[in-house]
């Protein structure tokens, strides 16, 4: 399975990709293949379990999903830094 979670984190614009670089920075590079290979499991058993198709979420999932959690994260950075910060949404 690491063999497999090895070759998924290498691949261009998946969310395994994502999972993988989200994981290395806190858990190390061997403990994140371990974790993507247990997430690529999980994924076979509830395609097989409910006979669904795969569907890729994209590189962008994660973000997306905790967006606010993110935007909130980086804005206290910046404040412990002495900057004031003003959210203005891009066009």
């Amino acid at each position: 399975m690491t063999e497999c979670a090895w070759a998924a984190s290498r691949t261009k614009d998946t969310y395994l990709r994502a999972k993988y670089h989200s994981l290395v920075g806190r858990r190390g590079k061997k403990r994140a293949l371990v974790a993507v290979g247990h997430k690529i499991l999980v994924m076979c058993y509830y395609m097989l379990k409910q006979k669904v198709a795969y569907k890729e979420l994209g590189l962008n999932y994660l973000d997306n999903r905790k967006k606010s959690k993110i935007t909130n994260n980086y804005i206290k950075r910046l404040e412990n830094l002495g900057y004031k910060v003003i959210l203005e949404k891009a066009a």
